[in-house]
Order: C-alpha cells, then structure tokens, then sequence
C-alpha cells in the first residue's frame, strides 16, 4: 500500500496531484504545504514517494529535496518535481541535488500516475 507524499503551496494543484494519486490502487495521500511541513509528514509517516513543487514559500522543493538525500532515513525515497519552472537550468538542478524525475505544469495527469508507478514498482 504505497504512501504518496503531495508537497504544494497551490491548495487548487494539490487537490488535483491528490485526486489524480488516489487513482493508483490502494494508495494513500500524504498532503504538505511546503517544505517544512514535509519534513514534518515525513517524520510522522512511512512514506514510499514524494511529489514536490519547486516554488514553495518557507521552504521549496529543491531545499526539500537535498535535504531529504542527506537524511540517511529518506534518501532512497523517489521525488518527482512537479513545477511551472519550465527552464532547463532548473530542471538540471533538481535532478543534479537529487530528484528521480521532473514534470512541468500543466501536468498530464495519466503521465504522472505512469511515473509514479514506475517509481513505486522499482523501490
């Protein structure tokens, strides 16, 4: 039963990773509203992938990112990107601190749910 960590400040685009995510048989949605409230999900439960927005306030996703592969508790944990940065150079950031894949928004919500479940299948 995988546990989807959804980490977005956009409470619009989080119901709408969260919607698309409980598509995928028998998993359950973790919500977070940014990086730090991440940590703190994260902390409270077992959690098999995250999907991060990069652009969070307190927190963002790339801060979230490395700091989830330094933590030797959740560094094996996929991340996929989830963001309006389209650019290229932010895209090789974020696979270069550490995250597995990156979706520009608007997402494709049958891309996503295949992505996930890629992921998921390989941990």
């Amino acid at each position: 039963m995988p546990n989807i960590l959804v980490v977005e400040d956009s409470p619009t685009m989080r119901q709408l990773i969260s919607f698309a995510m409980r598509r995928i048989e028998k998993a359950k949605v973790i919500e977070a509203t940014d990086g730090v409230d991440a940590l703190k999900k994260l902390s409270e439960n077992q959690v098999d992938i995250i999907l991060a927005d990069i652009n969070m306030p307190v927190m963002d996703g790339l801060k979230l990112v490395s700091l989830v592969r330094s933590n030797p508790s959740y560094k094996d944990i996929p991340v996929i990107i989830i963001t309006t940065e389209g650019a290229e150079e932010d895209r090789k950031k974020a696979m270069a601190i550490g995250a597995n894949a990156y979706l520009p928004k608007p997402i494709q919500t049958q891309e996503l749910i295949r992505l996930v479940k890629k992921y998921l299948e390989t941990n």
